[in-house]
């Protein structure tokens, strides 16, 4: 067998060909009338986006409800995320966390992917699927994912789901299918439009303003003021990942 130029990586070249295998697959159905090649909205006028914006989102657990449920139904809502009513296998977005501490304090707070800068799913990827867009949106091209789940066994906050079963009704902004890994994308979909993500704005129309969207590299951007303004902290500081989401309140 062939072997790859010296000056080139061993896992560079791996990707190199999942990701040469798999573009022969770009015109898979992901359900009935609903092709990869059409909805490739992780990509799609990626020339337009650019490092100057950093999204990112601040979770002020003081405000964050306990038993309240409204972003994770936003979410399920806004991108189809109807269960099988299998828990260990149901697609899960976003999901609430109830915590206490040592001195009996309880907290409540959303779980999501924490969109890292320097993301693990990213490193482990064999494909190049899964990867960080210039505004530090991190996504899945379902073009080229394998449904191997490394991503899933990297990622130390459980932000993935992987899709066991067919799907129908899908939003058309938001592709899904089945044998592939999905997890949250800050509604992109609606970001490319100047739109907040649908829990932040279900948060907002419900009176709890918990949740704060907008770009960390703004200093005048809302969510950068109230970072400012208080003690945000990291899930998981210890492992340098610099996290979008932030949580005050911990």
């Amino acid at each position: 067998m062939k072997q790859p130029p010296a000056h080139v990586p061993i896992k560079q070249t791996r990707r190199t060909f999942f990701t040469q295998a798999a573009a022969g697959l770009g015109l898979l159905a992901l359900a009935p009338g609903v092709r990869l090649i059409e909805l490739a909205l992780a990509k799609q006028d990626e020339a337009a986006v650019t490092d100057a914006v950093r999204w990112g989102m601040l979770v002020d657990t003081e405000k964050c409800a306990q038993g309240c449920t409204d972003c994770v139904d936003a979410c399920n809502s806004e991108h189809g995320l109807y269960g099988f009513d299998r828990p260990q296998t149901d697609a899960q977005w976003i999901r609430k966390l109830e915590l206490e501490d040592d001195t009996g304090r309880t907290y409540s707070l959303p779980m999501l992917c924490q969109h890292c800068e320097d993301p693990p799913c990213v490193d482990v990827c064999p494909t190049g699927a899964s990867f960080v867009r210039a505004d530090g949106i991190v996504l899945v091209d379902k073009h080229t994912c394998i449904g191997c789940r490394y991503c899933m066994l990297a990622c130390p906050y459980k932000a993935r789901s992987f899709i066991h079963e067919p799907l129908q009704d899908q939003r058309p902004y938001s592709p899904r299918g089945k044998g592939t890994v999905e997890s949250c994308t800050f509604c992109v979909h609606r970001v490319d439009k100047d739109r907040t993500p649908a829990c932040v704005e279900a948060c907002s129309q419900a009176g709890h303003e918990a949740l704060i969207f907008g770009d960390l590299n703004n200093p005048e951007s809302e969510v950068s003021k109230r970072m400012r303004g208080g003690s945000p902290h990291q899930v998981r500081a210890d492992l340098r990942l610099n996290t979008a989401v932030r949580y005050l309140g911990l």
